[in-house]
């Protein structure tokens, strides 16, 4: 199995730097947590602006960076036409968005509640401008294969960012308060969440003059022929990407909208964004894959049908991503220290928002069928119906039950998304996918995660230790049936 090998290897490449990256940023909340407390909605904020970005993120890339990937690997299209086409189509389009909002910048602040604090969303719009244009950059660095340097400058917005919010939120105060003059010329301690949306700026600026070399080496032109049928392939794929991120970012986007008192809400959406990140290893390992996978499909074209590589990759997927489940519910009184105690109270949501990571991942596995076989329209249909069940659960249950509504909502969406994808894929592009065999870990995982749930053991340790085993035993499970097999000689 070469390309599974190939598909490994850049996986842990992604995903160790993601990982690595994440729980580094995860430093963050425990940090955002403790110094922006839970009854100022001071973490609503930035919940509730980030959702705004992701969402913003995929308007603005509006299908390109897979588009890229599509165009780039087929042998009648010259690779770097495409990549300077995408580049300018959307630099130009991000850049008309700065300028827009800049224009209009009073009334959106209005209507989002920020009149207080306006720069807040010009400073978070011109971070989403810069993170899609770089988007493409990127997605060249994957499609050329150098996850290294990928991954190097990656690093080079986490670190910085990470120093720069200890500045602001631990260092600043300190010196505010034994040496003033060092730095109350530009710190305010009222200023709070916005050092948040500071720090993100200046990592961004300098992630983009890292990726300064990848803008040269080829020749700049716009092919507009090129990007009309672009263009056709990806905006199916913009319905896709703008329906699937609201499937994800529509409980925080709304909730301010849906909770009578504004401070309230604020206050409940930090919590619940607070708990949600506790189940992001999931998204980690999403994200990782992702990475590897999309441009090793796309260039697995030209060998020819690479369908039972797909189901197996499906497989293998959903197995880790049950042993990541189990092992952030087997761990979270350990891990719940990532978040303030404060915060603590939403931790209810953790399971069923990794439930609901895993049907994303599941979702992204089947997307392929459609992307191979140029259907993008039917992703769109599915992302769309299962973000309509996520906006209507949202509105109707999130008045009375608040952000557990939330997080039942996501998981609804994904799992009807999932279902719909793998039912017409079934008919139109079939994937002979080991479904007995993945149902088999499912129930392995259910029944693993009610031992540990419901079996009470006072000793925290004992506990521990327990559970330990549970993870242990499933790890065995796996390793028995899936690698321990040899061919026997003949």
């Amino acid at each position: 199995m070469p390309g599974l090998k190939s598909l490994a290897k850049e996986t842990f490449i992604y995903g160790a730097s993601s990982i690595v990256g994440r729980f580094l940023n995860y430093l963050l909340v425990p940090l955002y947590t403790l110094k922006l407390q839970a009854d100022t909605g001071g973490y609503g904020i930035i919940t509730n602006l980030y959702a705004f970005t992701a969402l913003l993120l995929v308007i603005l890339t509006y299908g390109m960076e897979t588009g890229y990937f599509r165009f780039a690997n087929r042998r009648e299209e010259d690779a770097d036409t495409v990549y300077s086409t995408t580049l300018c189509s959307v630099g130009a389009t991000s850049l008309l968005f700065v300028m827009l909002v800049a224009l209009f910048l009073g009334p959106i602040c209005s209507a989002l509640g920020y009149g207080a604090h306006r720069e807040f969303v010009l400073i978070m719009a011109i971070i989403v401008a810069q993170d899609a244009f770089q988007c493409i950059p990127f997605a060249r660095l994957r499609q050329q294969k150098k996850a290294l340097l990928f991954v190097g400058i990656k690093f080079l917005f986490i670190i910085p960012n990470i120093l720069l919010n200890l500045f602001f939120f631990l260092a600043c105060p300190w010196l505010m308060e034994h040496a003033p003059s060092t730095v109350s010329w530009f710190y305010s301690p009222d200023y709070g969440a916005g050092y948040a949306f500071v720090a993100n700026l200046i990592c961004t600026s300098l992630q983009m003059v890292a990726l300064l070399p990848q803008l040269r080496g080829f020749r700049w032109r716009f092919d507009r022929a090129l990007w009309r049928r672009m263009i056709r392939y990806s905006m199916p794929l913009l319905v896709l990407g703008i329906a699937g991120i609201l499937n994800q970012t529509a409980d925080k986007i709304l909730f301010p909208f849906l909770v009578p008192d504004p401070h309230e809400a604020q206050v409940q959406l930090g919590i619940y964004g607070a708990a949600s990140k506790v189940a992001m290893i999931l998204a980690m390992l999403t994200q990782a894959f992702r990475y590897a996978y999309e441009p090793f499909v796309f260039a697995g074209q030209r060998d020819g049908d690479n369908r039972p590589l797909y189901a197996r990759a499906m497989k293998y997927f959903v197995i880790f991503g049950l042993l990541a489940f189990l092992a952030v519910m087997f761990y979270l009184d350990l891990l719940k220290y990532l978040i303030g105690p404060g915060y603590w109270a939403g931790l209810r949501v953790v399971p069923i928002v990794m439930a609901a990571e895993l049907l994303m991942g599941v979702y992204f596995n089947l997307s392929f069928w459609y992307k191979l076989s140029d259907q993008t329209r039917w992703g769109a249909y599915f992302s769309l119906i299962g973000c309509a069940i996520v906006i209507l659960l949202n509105v109707l249950f999130v008045p009375r039950h608040g952000y557990m509504a939330c997080a039942w909502a996501g998981l609804a969406g994904y799992g009807a998304a999932a279902l719909l994808s793998y039912a017409v894929g079934q008919r139109r592009y079939p994937i002979a996918y080991d479904v007995r065999g993945m149902m088999r870990y499912v129930f392995l995982a259910v029944a693993l995660y009610v031992a540990a749930e419901y079996l009470p053991i006072d000793q925290p340790w004992l506990a521990l230790a327990y559970k330990t085993f549970l993870l242990a035993l499933y790890a065995l499970y796996v390793y028995q049936r899936e690698f321990s097999r040899r061919p026997k000689a003949a």
